[in-house]
């Protein structure tokens, strides 16, 4: 499914970019830490853009199941980033609070990839597919899909 692997992608760039976020702090180096953390805030935004117009709607649409299941994942990305919004990480709480945010960010991927991805694999039709791939390209102007 070319979405997922999309999907699964942005979740690697962006646990790359917290990970290396991290680094940063621990090497002192605030101002890269920065960089990589708006990096990091920029491509969760375009991330759950596409997955909550897209992936998401489409499965609320097959069922009211899935709220049950995504109406806490969309509460955590607001979480996050309201976070990412306001944190300054030349505080000590706030680097705290980021480090906590990476870490728990590896969580909320799995339940994604490990639950509602295989979930969307049997449960979608053809044009629902079309829909969210849509929703994701809405999402990411000028931007292409990976190749086969």
């Amino acid at each position: 499914m070319p979405l997922l692997r999309d999907y699964t992608a942005e979740h690697e760039r962006a646990v790359n970019l917290g990970g290396d976020a991290l680094r940063a702090l621990e090497a002192g180096d605030l101002e890269h830490a920065r960089t990589l953390a708006d990096r990091l805030a920029t491509e969760l935004r375009s991330h759950w853009k596409g997955e909550e117009d897209g992936l998401f709607a489409e499965l609320l649409v097959s069922g009211d199941l899935f709220a049950e299941y995504i109406d806490p994942l969309v509460a955590e990305h607001r979480e996050l980033d309201a976070f990412l919004t306001t944190m300054d990480l030349s505080r000590t709480a706030d680097r705290d609070e980021f480090a906590t945010a990476v870490f728990d960010l590896h969580e909320h991927i799995a339940k994604e990839e490990d639950a509602l991805f295989p979930a969307s694999v049997t449960t979608l039709d053809g044009d629902q597919w079309d829909a969210a791939i849509a929703a994701w390209q809405r999402a990411h102007p000028g931007v292409r899909m990976l190749g086969p």
